[in-house]
Formats: structure tokens, sequence, C-alpha cells
């Protein structure tokens, strides 16, 4: 999208207010009746902090510049360029900020250069606008293209006498341009974790443990483990090859469940393209800051059973996963997991828009919908 100043606004307000109900969607899971949900909700709520501060950054940067492509045909998602500039853009800035006046004396120089040419300052202006963008990027934790593990969870699991991870990490996918979190249980038959971190069965009391952590706790394995996560979370691999990747990569690490949460694709009226029914009945709602649809797919494999390690004279197999994947269901079976479920989040007024139009069950068949009013979510509609 190379869009005009009104088209760039509606833009990011829609989205802004589609990221909001996100936050509140999995605030609220994190409450009874939502407890089995409450894991999930707090891995993925700080990335959806990201996301927002991405976008705040971006819409300063059209401050200073002309141009913000998004895809309009796919995701509704600014285009991966546009990550990466954000990401050099944090890299670069206390340089770039060195070379820009403070904002006291631009402030000063734009007063004095209407005084003195009675015309409006806009190169000064964008000079601000930038200073303004970069003092944010700096600061933010945006969404990046790939976002480190953290371990967040550790346990003992009484049947193995492993500890048990869970650790979690993001990616924005370049090619279909979507924001993703990921999100796995791994099982650690280090000898010297097992050592360190389990006693009579049970986690050792004795170790403190400073949750989160950044990276794998298992720290001789926690730098392979984020380049392992870094190279195998691309939107084309499905969960069950990035499970079994992780399982043949690793001789010590068992992973019993791998979850991946797409948040996207993201719908708004007169701008993004990727669905006519949705574009034509959004284009009809009143108020443009409740014109837009957003969905998620939570996608999930586990391990069914542990292969155990096998020891010969001649060779030697180390303990396997065998991962469960639905085939009775043809789009599990299509995706690589054992389960998924797909949701959507959509403003009240948007929702009557397309129950009206007689769209909504054709649109949200085989969706949980989720329709957000008054700052508060309602589910099962």
């Amino acid at each position: 999208m190379n869009a005009a100043p009104d088209a760039a606004a509606r833009y990011f307000d829609a989205i802004a207010a589609a990221l909001e109900g996100l936050g509140v969607y999995f605030g609220d899971r994190t409450a009874s009746p939502f407890q089995n949900h409450g894991v999930v909700a707090e891995v993925v709520a700080p990335y959806i902090g990201r996301l927002e501060r991405s976008f705040a950054c971006w819409q300063n940067r059209l401050g200073f510049m002309e141009k913000f492509r998004i895809q309009r045909a796919e995701s509704g998602y600014p285009v991966f360029q546009s990550v990466l500039e954000l990401e050099n853009d944090k890299r670069q800035a206390e340089q770039r900020l060195a070379g820009i006046s403070a904002p006291d004396e631009l402030r000063a120089e734009m007063v004095d250069f209407i005084l003195r040419h009675r015309a409006f300052p806009a190169e000064l202006q964008r000079s601000m606008a930038e200073r303004l963008y970069l003092e944010e990027v700096k600061d933010g934790t945006v969404f990046s293209p790939f976002i480190l593990p953290e371990t967040v969870r550790v346990s003992v699991n009484p049947k193995t006498g492993r500890p048990y991870y869970l650790v979690h990490w993001g990616a924005f996918d370049g090619s279909s341009s979507l924001p993703m979190v990921y999100m796995a249980a791994v099982e650690d038959s280090s000898p010297k974790m097992i050592d360190t971190l389990v006693a009579d069965g049970r986690l050792n009391e004795r170790v403190e443990i400073g949750l989160p952590v950044g990276g794998l706790l298992n720290p001789e394995l926690a730098h392979r483990f984020d380049e392992f996560a870094e190279k195998n979370s691309a939107y084309s691999l499905s969960p069950a090859t990035i499970a079994g990747n992780l399982d043949k990569d690793f001789e010590h690490l068992h992973p019993k469940q791998l979850r991946r949460v797409v948040l996207g694709p993201f719908y708004t009226a007169g701008i993004t393209e990727n669905n006519s029914a949705v574009s034509e009945v959004l284009s009809k709602v009143r108020r443009q800051d409740n014109a837009w649809l957003i969905t998620w797919t939570v996608q999930e494999v586990y391990s069914k059973t542990e292969r155990p390690a096998r020891k010969g004279l001649w060779s030697s197999q180390p303990a396997r996963e065998e991962f469960h994947i639905d085939t009775d269901d043809l789009d599990a079976a299509r995706m690589g997991v054992s389960a998924f479920e797909q949701h959507a989040l959509v403003p009240h007024e948007a929702y009557q828009a397309l129950y009206a139009a007689g769209e909504a069950q054709k649109i949200f068949e085989g969706y949980d919908v989720h329709v957000i009013s008054g700052g508060k979510v309602i589910t099962d509609v």
C-alpha cells in the first residue's frame, strides 16, 4: 500500500483497534473460567504489545517518510521490508539521533522560520518527526523479525524424572508477512541438568530459578537452541516438521508439545483485498474504526509416545518422539498438527453488518467468533 494520508490514517486506526481488542481477549483468558488458556494468554500478550509498539513507530515514521507498504491481498500486515527497516532503525537510532538537533532547539528553529519566512517549516517538521520516531524506536520493544527464546516455566515430569521447560519465541515470517508466536514444552535428559534440578523426583527447591530466563534454561544448549529456533520458524514449515527437527537435532531435548499462534490475517474496509466478501460488507460499516476483522490460528502438535533409546555394539539410537497427526481431519493433516483452533475477532457493528448481509455463517465457518463491544469481548456468538 502506497497510501494516501487519509487511507494510511484509517489503516493505522483500524489495526490499533484490532490489536487493542486482541489484548482484551487474551487478558480475559488469564482469569477463570479460562484457566486452561492462561499460559497461552500470558505468553502471547507481550507479543501483541510488541506489535502495538511497532505500529506506533510505523505511524510516526510517516511524518518524514512518504511511503508505507502492506500486503493488501494476503496478510493485511506490513511487508517484511518494513519489519527489517524498523529493526535496522533501532540499531542505528543512537547514531542518527546524534545528528538531529534536540527537540527544544528544533521548536525554536521552527518558530524562527515561521516568523521570518511566514511559511510552514516542512523540513524542520520532518526532522522533529524523525527525532520522535527514533526516540520511540530506541526505547521501545518492537516485534523483530526474530525474537529470541525465553524459558517461562520449569517443572519435573514425575514419570521420567526429567526437568520440563516451557520455552517461547517469536518470528515475523518474511514470505507470508505474518507475526507468529511459538511455544515448546521440552523435557531435558541432560545428566547435568537432571542432577542440578531434580531431587526425589521433584524440582529441587534449593535451586533458585529467576523466571523468565533468557534462552533455554540449559546453558550448554541455549545458544544452539537459539540458532535452531531462528532457522525453524518459517510459516511454510509445519509444526510437526519443526518439532521433528528439534527432536532430531538435540539428543537430550525431547519436545512433548509445540504450539504455533499465527496472529492474522487482518482485514479492513477499503484497504485490504484479502477477502472480497468481507471487504464488501465492511465497506458498509458506518464507523471506519469498526470496519475491521482479525483472525488468528492456534496450531498444536504433541508427542503420543517416546521410543526409548537403543544402545548396541555397532550402532545406537537416541530416544525419539512419535507425534500425533489427526489424519481423520483433512485440515489438521494438511497443517501437520495434532489439533488446531481458528479464531476471529470483530467489532459488534461489523458483526451486525456481516450477519445482516447473510455472510456471517459462511465467513466464520470453522471459527470461534469473538465480538468486541464497549471494551469487552463476547465469545460464542
